[in-house]
């Protein structure tokens, strides 16, 4: 019988035992817990539950390395590049990896990793641009020989947040820009897919210590979110966190984080508008991708589809076809582009979300069968705003289609949502695509294309109940280091 481990057979990689980094030691816990397959519930490995006093250890390392570290913008782009060359060297390892514990398909794992190298190399660029400016102090009357400037320095200590849903790419996104602007990290992976996480803390340990970087730089802990979260807002070390997950947890910390700085990528409800005027064809292919990508377990998925009713037939006819051509099945299968949602909790929600919508009236235009954690993608015709389809963040691959008349309905129903991640529209008119722009109250707004586009440097978040902070490397930066101004005053004023 072929396990998940036979197919991890093929491609080695070294797990240090799946223990924890704290202070430049591996360690255990009295207390470990499973890592499993989603696709078939197989065990991948299993990781330690870090006790409250190994995760204040951890916190403590960091402050300390902050205040010995004096690593310069170059050495600290060094490290970066240095990690990302030891995630290119065992790319496919990871990606393998990374579909063992997260359940997306190989072909997806591998493009998350190659993204996961180009932001480590991007942060690494961005902590040479780390530039203060010159402050004009002539221009206010009487500062004529005051001269001043500002320079950006590092917080301290960043924890770093991230969910399952893309294990290596977030957490490189927040533990990467935090290391350019010379701060240490902690991090903290999601309890079932930690399993890259802590690879990729092999790589940053090994960098810094190849640059002689002192011990406790880089942390990683895993075990309860309840336990390592309350050390985090407890401690007056960590001066940033770094959070994406709910947007129920992203509150918690919002309400119990003092003066810390935040950055909180949280839930969505994301709008695609399709209009009359669109190459039809081209917005259902991206719809349904956008919709069905690591099978709907996307922050900025296409959660609703908002189309004139005068193309409705033609755009779900369009959709059904590409939804069709998508290939459920083993997620290390080459051919398979969806697989399982990650967990019982996870399908069981998407389960609820489904059948409530066919019972207030939507009709399903293909897909709806349901296996466990297996789950058809779905087209849902004849959905009405207050149907829990496109009234909830669905989180699986369910695409729900509304129908409008005009497009100021639109607009109204691309924002009748408490959140505002992301939203696209697909129209060729350029005056209706500014209207979108100007008056969807959510943080990017994409111009034929679909709300789930994102360049891995671009800023990146939400307005609303989709959280606060940007991320993207150089607005990372921005959140991850403080501003500093030094006058000089010589002579007497006029």
């Amino acid at each position: 019988m072929t396990t998940v481990l036979t197919k991890l057979m093929s491609v080695e990689i070294e797990l240090h035992d799946e223990r924890i980094l704290i202070d430049g030691e591996w360690v255990d816990a009295d207390e470990r817990t499973d890592v499993l397959h989603p696709y078939d519930g197989d065990k991948v490995g299993s990781v330690p539950v870090a006790s409250t006093e190994q995760a204040e250890a951890a916190v403590q390392a960091a402050h300390r390395a902050v205040e010995a570290s004096d690593l310069s913008a170059y050495q600290r782009y060094e490290l970066l590049y240095r990690t990302a060359e030891l995630l290119e060297e065992e790319a496919e390892a990871m990606a393998r990896l990374m579909t063992a514990e997260q359940g997306k398909p190989i072909t997806e794992s591998r493009g998350e990793v190659d993204r996961a190298i180009q932001t480590l190399r991007l942060s690494g660029e961005e902590a040479k641009r780390m530039f203060g400016e010159y402050v004009p102090m002539d221009a206010q009357k009487g500062f004529a020989r005051t001269h001043a400037f500002t320079q950006r320095e590092p917080l301290g200590v960043v924890a770093a947040i991230t969910p399952f849903n893309f294990p290596l790419n977030l957490m490189v996104h927040k533990v990467a820009p935090a290391l350019a602007a010379g701060n240490a990290v902690v991090g903290k992976p999601a309890s079932n897919t930690p399993l890259v996480s802590i690879k990729l803390f092999q790589y940053l340990d090994q960098a810094a210590t190849e640059l002689d970087a002192p011990d406790g730089l880089v942390n990683v802990v895993t075990g309860k979110g309840s336990t390592i979260g309350d050390v985090f807002l407890d401690s007056d070390e960590v001066e940033a966190i770094s959070f994406t997950g709910s947007t129920g947890v992203g509150k918690y910390i919002a309400n119990n984080s003092g003066m810390k700085e935040l950055t909180l990528e949280l839930g969505g409800n994301d709008p695609t508008i399709v209009w009359d005027d669109a190459d039809i064809d081209s917005a259902a292919a991206q719809v349904v991708g956008g919709a069905c990508s690591n099978a709907g377990q996307v922050c900025n998925s296409v959660e609703r589809v908002i189309v004139h009713d005068s193309i409705e037939e033609e755009l779900v006819d369009a959709m059904v076809e590409h939804t069709e051509a998508l290939t459920f099945g083993d997620p290390f299968d080459e051919e398979t582009s969806i697989s399982a949602l990650i967990d019982d909790g996870a399908a069981e929600k998407v389960k609820r979300i489904f059948e409530e919508t066919v019972e207030a009236g939507a009709t399903v235009e293909c897909g709806g069968e349901y296996d466990g954690r297996h789950f058809e993608p779905t087209v849902l015709s004849g959905v009405t705003p207050e149907m829990p389809a496109a009234s909830e963040e669905v989180f699986g691959p369910l695409v729900p289609v509304i129908s409008v008349s005009d497009f100021e309905e639109a607009l109204e129903e691309a924002n009748n949502t408490e959140y505002g991640l992301e939203a696209g529209i697909f129209t060729q008119d350029i005056d209706r695509a500014k209207r979108a722009a100007d008056r969807i109250d959510a943080g990017g707004v994409n111009v034929n294309t679909v709300s789930g586009f994102r360049a891995d440097h671009m800023p990146y978040g939400g307005f609303k109940d989709s959280g606060m902070g940007k991320e993207g490397i150089k607005y990372a930066l921005d959140h991850f280091s403080r501003e500093k101004l030094v006058g000089f005053h010589s002579g007497k004023n006029a």
